[in-house]
């Protein structure tokens, strides 16, 4: 029975079915999505690294990094106030405040809050959608977990460049048609594409997500994986989408 006094009204906590960690969400705000689930298996985290998840929302992806034990401390980093505050009461709740902090900031402001090149591993799922272009839900917070409206993709891909150690890796989930902008900015930032996965509905279908990771002063190569397809033909999820959430 997962014990609910840390949820305020309308929120609720779901089981991630991994290593017993479970997540506060509030479906009037914003719930974490497959896009989160698939950045945070796609990742590469060495044991001890040290590690910064910007854009954290509910702490979905420290939550899950620390489930699986990568790395030696995360820390998320989300500028919406009730969204930290919804990740630190569940890090709390899953007993892992050594291991996890969850900071109300805003990124464009990283270097009031952390030394250059201090990170091992910075990780990302942002805002995907350009401010000017779309259709705005009447909720805002969704609207700002969305769009680029308190920050754009420049501003996410510097503040990796500023924290990451050399040869730290950068990993973000984003929609593939910004890939021209992404690598552009890459290139800007000296992070130089490593891996890159696209994912897409099924066989037939056009990619919807990119997952790209990145190396800070790295060498040039990068490595294109198979796309992974979320469904078969018979239209359920397949073996490889269903084994990576069996991981989450």
């Amino acid at each position: 029975m997962i014990n609910d006094d840390k949820c305020l009204e309308n929120e609720r906590i779901d089981d991630l079915e991994c290593n017993g960690f479970c997540i506060i969400q509030d479906p009037s705000f914003f719930c974490f999505g497959m896009d989160a689930v698939l950045l945070s298996n796609y990742v590469t985290v060495k044991k001890n690294a040290k590690v910064v998840d910007m854009c954290s929302g509910n702490g979905i992806i420290p939550l899950l990094l620390c489930a699986k034990n990568k790395g030696s401390h995360i820390t998320g980093i989300e500028i919406q106030e009730h969204m930290a505050d919804m990740a630190r009461r569940s890090v709390e709740l899953n007993k892992a405040e050594e291991k996890i902090d969850i900071l109300n900031a805003d990124i464009k402001n990283i270097r009031d809050y952390f030394k250059r090149e201090s990170i091992d591993t910075v990780t990302c799922n942002p805002p995907y959608i350009e401010e000017s272009y779309g259709l705005k839900n009447p909720n805002q917070p969704v609207n700002i977990a969305r769009h680029e409206i308190l920050l754009n993709l420049e501003d996410v891909i510097s503040a990796a460049a500023y924290l990451l150690k050399p040869n730290g890796n950068f990993a973000m989930v984003h929609k593939p048609f910004r890939l021209p902008q992404i690598m552009t900015l890459m290139a800007k930032y000296r992070l130089e594409p490593k891996r890159l996965r696209m994912v897409q509905s099924d066989y037939e279908s056009e990619p919807s997500m990119v997952l790209i990771e990145a190396t800070h002063y790295g060498k040039p190569f990068m490595k294109i994986d198979p796309a992974l397809n979320v469904y078969d033909k018979e239209r359920n999820y397949t073996k490889e989408l269903l084994n990576i959430y069996g991981k989450i």
